[in-house]
């Protein structure tokens, strides 16, 4: 099973926080954006297995991106990535299409099970 996932957060930090939670669970990382823009154009191109999508970002938030990339591509896999207290946020992006969420800071079991259960359906 393919297990290729597209990193998308605006802070370096978390994108190699993620990264190393990935690589260290035997996903593959086929790409990172810094923002909400970055990430549909690369979703295009990479057609990555999974995506993980920060909610809050400068030029387009992860919402938007999220609703762009699910009308071009309504089968896309997408964990929405949030700050505790977003919960407004998370329950709308669930309703535009993403399969889960992972609340930050990251707890790596937690991130590594949401993957695994997204990925297997």
């Amino acid at each position: 099973m393919s297990r290729r996932i597209l990193i998308v957060d605006d802070a370096t930090f978390i994108r190699s926080l993620l990264k190393d939670i990935l690589l260290k669970n035997n996903f593959e990382i086929a790409g990172e954006a810094v923002n909400g823009q970055e990430a549909v154009t690369l979703y295009q191109q990479l057609q990555p297995d999974l995506v993980t999508m920060d909610i809050t970002m400068p030029e387009k938030s992860g919402l938007e991106a999220l609703k762009e990339i699910i009308q071009t591509s309504p089968n896309a896999k997408i964990i929405m990535c949030s700050a505790m207290g977003q919960q407004a946020m998370v329950l709308e992006a669930i309703k535009s299409g993403a399969k889960d969420f992972i609340v930050k800071p990251f707890q790596p079991d937690r991130v590594v099970e949401a993957l695994e259960k997204v990925l297997s359906h």
